[in-house]
């Protein structure tokens, strides 16, 4: 097994932990009736639309 020939300073440990634990931003889509930006596999809240059936209507969310 391989001994570390320097200690590895406490920046260059949590640089390398933040690097792996960091968030990712949601993917979005363009909604395929009003051209919204909606989260990936949800209805649009803007129009009601869903894989271009209506869902809901939009008076509903309000």
């Amino acid at each position: 097994m391989g001994v570390p020939k320097h200690r590895v300073s406490k920046a260059r440990g949590r640089k390398r932990k933040a690097f792996t634990m960091r968030l990712e931003t949601p993917t979005m889509v363009e909604c395929s009736n009003c051209g919204n930006r909606v989260l990936l596999h949800r209805v649009c809240p803007k129009c009601g639309f869903y894989r271009g059936k209506q869902v809901i209507k939009p008076e509903e969310l309000a």
